[in-house]
């Protein structure tokens, strides 16, 4: 069992603004940063995953605005914010399981409408495969997919040396799990019965450049398999930034919007 000590902002959201007021449980041991929007009329969950080094506020507007139409969630990982690192594996089906454990005691039942933005989108990949009934829509934020990005050991040698530099030692660790975590998704049945949206960033300037660090995989085979994923999802393309939340933040509350109805709103 996950034992936490939760920091939690927790709102009754209405058509005009929310009305918030911190709270705090402790749960013999680890702080969990999060904040629940909950809405009076709203059956959905909207329950929101970040991606790498992504905090509660890489997500800008979009729960608070949101919270006018829905119960949201969103939290911090552990090692992110001011949720304590966890010593528990960064794989994602531990996080996963952290989440849900989460989730159940800040009293929000499933099913959720999962977002995940980046790397938080391979993780509700993840949760929607290993738990489809605790599932009723997905939003993939500019995503990682399985098998885009490489095992860290052949990464550059450059390119593992200045990961570790430049990223903490939890965001790390859940880069080294990211090429395993794309394999549990794979071993698991598929979700083509959910509503799907895959929200992608695609710049239309040509001063765009585009960085990998040699850690994806860019053969034509591995696009081609990423793309074939879900074949029913809704697949919308913007011209923004991969931080999507904070430069587009409308053209996210479409996507999710989109769901929502198929969802049962």
């Amino acid at each position: 069992m996950f034992k936490f000590l939760t920091i939690a902002l927790v709102c009754i959201g209405a058509a005009g603004a929310a009305h918030c007021a911190p709270q705090i449980d402790t749960i013999a041991g680890r702080q969990v940063e999060s904040m629940t929007v909950l809405h009076p009329s709203s059956q959905n969950i909207v329950v929101f995953e970040g991606g790498s080094r992504g905090t509660i506020a890489k997500w800008g507007t979009v729960p608070e605005r949101l919270a006018a139409e829905t119960s949201v969630f969103v939290y911090n990982r552990p090692g992110y914010g001011n949720s304590e690192a966890a010593t528990t594996p960064r794989d994602g089906l531990t996080i996963v399981e952290e989440l849900r454990a989460l989730l159940r005691h800040q009293g929000l039942p499933p099913p959720y409408v999962l977002v995940g933005h980046s790397l938080g989108g391979l993780y509700m990949q993840l949760f929607a495969r290993a738990y489809p009934q605790e599932v009723k829509g997905l939003v993939l934020i500019d995503s990682l997919y399985p098998r885009m990005i490489k095992k860290t050991q052949d990464f550059p040698l450059w390119s593992r040396l200045a990961g570790q530099l430049a990223f903490s030692r939890p965001v790390w660790r859940e880069i080294e799990q990211i090429d395993e975590t794309g394999e549990m998704i794979l071993r698991l049945p598929g979700i083509d019965d959910k509503p799907i949206v895959r929200l992608v960033n695609q710049p239309a300037s040509n001063t765009a450049i585009a960085v990998d660090f040699g850690a994806f995989r860019m053969d034509q085979a591995t696009r081609d398999a990423v793309r074939s994923l879900y074949p029913k999802a809704t697949r919308i393309v913007a011209d923004s930034s991969h931080q999507m939340p904070l430069t587009s933040p409308e053209i996210v509350l479409d996507a999710i919007r989109r769901v929502l109805p198929a969802a049962g709103q």
